[in-house]
């Protein structure tokens, strides 16, 4: 096992890491940050929760103190404001330990406050693309001092439709510097902004975090319609946090106000939510003073959270990338977890395809939400004869 002082990280990064509890890189920080620290342009490959923040935060920390005010030294560009929050909130305190002064800036907060934060100097600048557009256009950011680039998830950036606005950022960064581009793949449309934006790249890849279907355990669930919010409110009785996804806004909005008639205490994430009743939920969620957060797809690219018990699927996602994608949330960091699809007769067909293509062989296995399995499906064999139907008459 190396350490970060071996991998070449400042001395007081260091200290401040180990005043913090961090004594043991990740992989993919014990293979890219010795390239980072060297000066070389750097490509890592893996999945979120892997440990990137750190691996290309360290070396950015070491060389970026000293800017002059709205000229930062290092930019992030990250797809979402709640990864914006949490890349800004790790590297905030280690920064101090430097003369770095981190600062975020996304939509959804107020512009002058930020303005305000720019203006007192910004060293590394943590960006949503659109909204450091924007202070561009307002000659409130300069990026004519920037020294080193950050693509953080890379790959959900294209999924959103960013990599147009990230690439005119890109050309606007002219003098010399340093990109480090972090994705869970590195093909189409993020392999273009590598052979064209960075400069003879090192590539790493940690085969061993990539999410796969072996890292979770997997329960599918038949239910019926009238029987479905009680079934997912079992699953959350037992567990500290749990996950779910929904397909709309709406449709979170309306879940979580029926979790609370169950007696589960629930919050929406969602795109037409303030961005404070966002952080707030999230915070608490995090905390784990918030059991269950429910949210769409696009909300949830932004969430980081350690320890999620449960994920379960309440709308079953379309294809198999979105399921590895959503299920990935409770398989963080080498840790396994339990992944609940809900299913309802006419989306058993569908989501049986959606098993083979993941090469999954589960038993679709119908419940009503007084069944004794569902407290801990964690625990029970989904090839296991299931119980009597006489047993699980509909609660009233």
């Amino acid at each position: 096992m190396t350490s970060f002082a071996a991998l070449g990280v400042d001395p007081r990064l260091v200290d401040a890491l180990e005043r913090a509890g961090i004594t043991a890189p990740f992989a993919i920080q014990a293979l890219t940050i010795p390239d980072a620290v060297a000066g070389r342009d750097v490509c890592g490959k893996a999945k979120t929760g892997s440990g990137k923040t750190l691996a290309f935060g360290l070396p950015l920390l070491a060389i970026a103190g000293g800017a002059e005010a709205n000229h930062p030294h290092a930019v992030v560009l990250v797809p979402t404001r709640e990864l914006a929050l949490q890349v800004s909130e790790v590297l905030a305190p280690l920064g101090e330990a430097v003369g770095c002064r981190v600062v975020a800036v996304y939509g959804g907060a107020s512009m002058e406050r930020q303005r305000a934060s720019l203006a007192s100097g910004a060293d590394v600048l943590v960006a949503t693309p659109g909204r450091l557009i924007d202070f561009i256009d307002n000659d409130a950011v300069r990026l004519d001092a920037v020294r080193s680039v950050v693509l953080d998830e890379a790959d959900r950036m294209a999924d959103m439709g960013f990599l147009p606005q990230v690439e005119w950022l890109l050309r606007r960064i002219t003098a010399s510097h340093q990109t480090l581009l972090f994705s869970a793949t590195l093909d189409g449309a993020v392999d273009h902004v590598v052979r064209r934006h960075l400069k003879d790249p090192v590539f790493h890849e940690v085969v061993s975090t990539t999410v796969t279907v072996d890292e979770m355990a997997h329960r599918f669930v038949l239910v019926h319609q009238l029987d479905k919010v009680k079934v997912a409110a079992a699953i959350t009785r037992n567990v500290t946090r749990t996950l779910v996804f929904v397909r709309t806004k709406r449709g979170a909005d309306r879940l979580v106000e029926q979790l609370e008639k169950e007696g589960v205490r629930a919050a929406a994430i969602h795109g037409d939510l303030r961005q404070a009743m966002r952080e707030k939920s999230l915070a608490a969620f995090t905390a784990g003073k918030l059991p269950v957060l429910v949210a769409t797809d696009v909300a949830a690219r932004g969430i980081h959270v350690d320890d999620i018990d449960v994920v379960v699927h309440y709308d079953p996602p379309e294809d198999a990338k979105t399921y590895l994608h959503r299920s990935g949330r409770t398989a963080r960091a080498g840790e396994s977890g339990l992944v609940v699809t809900l299913v309802l007769w006419d989306q058993e067909l569908e989501v049986r395809r959606m098993q083979r293509r993941l090469g999954l062989d589960v038993p679709i296995v119908e419940m009503l939400s007084n069944d004794p399995r569902l407290p801990d499906l964690g625990g029970w064999d989904p090839t296991d004869a299931p119980v009597p139907r006489a047993a699980r008459r509909v609660a009233r």
